[in-house]
């Protein structure tokens, strides 16, 4: 089985090789850079009051009958690494949650409206339905691969695991680069600069070129946004 499992993961890997690869706003900071305590209270409640509804409206007019009433909060664990990310509650309601050490490594308002606006297009986007369809279908080529080669039902059980981890991943970096694009958009009409939002890169560690990992180079990201500045005339 061990084997087999092997053969599996090289032939993903060899469907993979064109997809891009990297962090995003919410992994691999570089500390000390940001917001004092004070500041980022006042930065968010000011850039939230202006990226929400905007984000809202962009929902409404690039979607059919999803939820677009975001909630945008700050996570209250003080102890909580630096993150920003996307969830659904319980209703299905899109949340926006910042924690309170991400907040002390965005250095600007226009960097704070880039990545809450980028978490935004996730939704939009709907990259975690999009996400949870490829694990599925990861699962079910995996497990389909390990009954053929003759597997015990605990290897069946693990190869679905591993095909719902390879397919949840499959995509992640494509789906980050289009929340970079939409995200862009986001900012700007919110009142923001994307230009001066997307230089929060520039102090994420590149994580190169690894296999499955979820996040594009910092290289591609800062392309796609300047890319996007260029197509529409945003700033």
């Amino acid at each position: 089985m061990r084997r087999l499992l092997c053969l599996i993961v090289l032939t993903v890997a060899a469907c993979d090789v064109t997809v891009d690869s990297g962090p995003a706003p919410d992994a691999g900071y570089v500390s000390g850079q940001g917001f004092s305590p004070a500041e980022a209270s006042a930065a968010f409640s000011a850039v939230t009051g202006r990226v929400e509804p905007v984000a809202e409206r962009e929902c409404r007019a690039r979607t059919q009958g999803l939820n677009c009433d975001f909630k945008i909060q700050i996570d209250p664990d003080r102890r909580a690494a630096p993150n920003a990310y996307q969830s659904l509650d319980r209703n299905g309601r899109p949340v926006i949650t910042f924690t309170q050490s991400m907040l002390g490594e965005i250095s600007t308002r226009d960097e704070l409206a880039f990545v809450m606006s980028h978490e935004a297009a996730h939704h939009i986007r709907g990259h975690l339905a999009r996400q949870q369809e490829n694990a599925l279908s990861g699962a079910v080529i995996f497990a389909g691969l390990a009954t053929i080669a003759g597997a015990t039902a605990g290897d069946i059980a693990n190869a679905q695991d591993l095909g719902a981890f390879v397919g949840a991943r499959s995509y992640s970096k494509d789906f980050e680069l289009e929340a970079d694009q939409l995200g862009a958009i986001i900012t700007h009409k919110s009142g923001y600069r994307p230009s001066e939002g997307v230089k929060f890169f520039a102090r994420l560690p590149d994580p190169g070129d690894r296999f499955l990992g979820t996040h594009p180079a910092n290289y591609d990201r800062v392309k796609v946004v300047n890319d996007t500045i260029r197509q529409y005339g945003l700033n």
